[in-house]
């Protein structure tokens, strides 16, 4: 597509809507972009949530079972 004008046209409605409408915009931006032009580069707070993971997980600290499904559930309505 050489028409960047539709794509313009899209961003500035985007503008508009809600913050999670936005970020799940972004999110695939983002997944898109890796998976078309190559590796995703992880930022300082990515990098930092990681390790904030993996040293829970060094501490056994997983969700439930129950706790998963919530979550699943709350972003399934």
């Amino acid at each position: 597509m050489n028409d960047s004008k539709p794509l313009g046209t899209l961003l500035e409605r985007a503008e508009s809507w809600p913050d999670e409408a936005q970020a799940e915009l972004v999110r695939f931006m983002i997944d898109m972009e890796a998976k078309h032009f190559g590796v995703y580069r992880l930022s300082d707070e990515d990098r930092a949530r990681i390790e904030r993971s993996l040293a829970a997980a060094k501490r056994g600290e997983f969700a439930t079972d129950e706790e998963v499904a919530a979550l699943f559930n709350r972003y399934r309505k």
